[in-house]
């Protein structure tokens, strides 16, 4: 069999929370019809100016003063309606590799800026994602999947959703007060996930952009426990937005937006949202036993019951990991059956996890073969997908399908496709997000844990099972899920207060 390990080492689990908050910061879907004043009943869509032409806006996009790509969003009305869009362009250093992203959002809206149909491409490289819906009745039907491989779920919605791209509008020919607080809800296609989120009306002040003072309100929001900063002019123009990782929007134009992009050069995203601790840890992949101190995560809104669990135990901030020791025994034979209802999701299909896709099943089986000892059949899994996967970084959003069949990716492919496989196999199985330690730094990075008849953590990164002791867990879950990291990144410290070798 070909190796296909070259490459860079694929550890780091922010492809998918870079591609959330870029989507995002420059516009997705919010789920209510409306905002909602804490000071009054009143709602926005009540004071909605029509909008009679149409309306393009470009920005300049840069990473700690480095341009590193640019937007262009556009409304324009349409016969009973508007159609918006926003085009974003990226260039960025992924692990000394240099890699771009083109996204497109695109919808077709009402009167009232309420969602009939919306459309999300994003390319990166040879890797590609899309999302379609449509408003039917109270939910939003949802396709996904490249030409040829669509998937569809129903997701409730209660009321049509708005555009985020068109957010601008409603702020157009307002008057904000200071103090005025707006709460609603968004929706990331890119990670089907929805989050709660305000936007705060703050102060009334100056804001300089190269060189020219623009009289401008600013607000404040927090999405997923990271501050962002916008600041708009009298007519709701977005001058300029700060926020994740450094990462600034400025208004532009047509001539000026796509011109000089530098790319972060050397700023490489992964290194800027990499923690180091106080002290290093020799022979990480070795350790077997490591207890750290967690600081600033007291305000973070994640769940810990997964820091306190399986190999892990978490007390006044002190994390202790302690690898799961051998041997090993399988409580069953694959595929489980009866299906115990604690494993029922962790044996299905799900959402870029296609488990139950043919190309999916007939490479399980050819993987597995005749074991069905689910314990042998998973380490078969595992140096397949070891072996097979070239390690290199991907900005994507992760699919089992797309992974078989491109054979790259990091550790989200890696543990996206071993999930699909696994399950495929009828072994439960799940993906866990956290931070394992390497070259002097922990990073952010996905991996897997197997069920045989207890939890068994694996890394098919790294070719591991058990995963040495420096992988801290910090969430389990798919995508929606896996989102709730980024409240972690740039806050979280690592403090190594003792470890050891096998």
């Amino acid at each position: 069999m070909k190796k296909k390990r070259r490459g860079g080492i694929g550890w780091h689990a922010l492809g998918i929370v870079i591609v959330a908050v870029w989507v995002i910061l420059f516009g997705l879907l919010v789920r209510k019809v409306h905002f909602t004043y804490t000071d009054s009943g009143q709602e926005t869509m009540d004071a909605l100016v029509p909008l009679e032409s149409g309306r393009r806006e470009w920005k300049e996009i840069f990473l700690k003063d480095r341009k590193i790509g640019y937007a262009v969003n556009e409304i324009r009305p349409s016969a009973d309606g508007y159609i918006v869009q926003e085009e974003m362009f990226l260039r960025m250093n992924l692990m000394g590799l240099a890699s771009g992203v083109h996204t497109v959002v695109f919808g077709d809206v009402d009167e009232s800026f309420r969602i009939r149909k919306f459309r999300f491409r994003m390319l990166s490289g040879a890797v590609g994602f899309e999302a379609s819906g449509r408003m039917e009745g109270d939910g939003l039907v949802v396709e996904t999947g490249m030409e040829g491989e669509r998937r569809t779920q129903r997701i409730p919605m209660g009321q049509a959703p708005l555009m985020a791209v068109s957010m601008a509008h409603v702020f157009t020919k307002r008057e904000l007060t200071v103090g005025e607080v707006f709460r609603f809800p968004i929706f990331d296609p890119a990670s089907m996930s929805q989050k709660n989120t305000e936007i705060r009306v703050v102060a009334r002040e100056s804001v300089r952009i190269r060189g020219i003072s623009y009289d401008a309100v600013r607000l404040e929001a927090e999405l997923w426990g990271n501050a962002m900063t916008f600041w708009v002019d009298e007519q709701g123009v977005t001058l300029k937005e700060t926020g994740f990782m450094g990462l600034t929007a400025v208004r532009s134009s047509a001539a000026t937006a796509p011109e000089n992009i530098q790319g972060s050069g050397d700023l490489d995203f992964y290194d800027i949202s990499s923690i180091t601790p106080d002290r290093s840890i020799p022979r990480p992949r070795k350790v077997s036993f490591l207890r750290v101190r967690l600081d600033g995560v007291e305000d973070v809104k994640i769940d810990r019951k997964v820091w306190d669990r399986g190999r892990q135990h978490f007390s006044d901030n002190v994390m202790e990991i302690e690898i799961e020791h051998p041997p090993f025994t399988s409580t069953y034979e694959r595929p489980m059956d009866p299906v115990e209802e604690a494993f029922d999701g962790l044996l299905s299909p799900e959402f870029n996890i296609e488990s139950d896709h043919p190309e999916i099943t007939r490479q399980a089986e050819a993987v597995a073969g005749f074991e069905r000892d689910p314990l042998q059949a998973a380490r078969k899994v595992q140096e397949w997908v070891w072996e097979t996967l070239e390690k290199r970084p991907v900005v994507s959003v992760p699919s089992a399908l797309d992974v078989l069949r491109t054979r790259v990716g990091d550790c989200n492919e890696h543990a996206t496709l071993t999930a699909a496989l696994l399950r495929a196999l009828g072994i439960p199985a799940r993906i866990v997000v956290g931070l394992v330690y390497t070259r002097g730094k922990f990073f952010y990075h996905a991996w897997n844990e197997v069920y045989v008849g207890d939890w068994i953590s694996m890394d098919t990164t790294l070719n591991q099972m058990p995963a040495d002791a420096t992988h801290i867990k910090l969430l389990e879950g798919n995508l929606d899920k896996q989102v709730d990291v980024m409240g972690l990144i740039g806050r979280l410290q690592v403090k190594v207060m003792d470890y050891r070798h096998d």
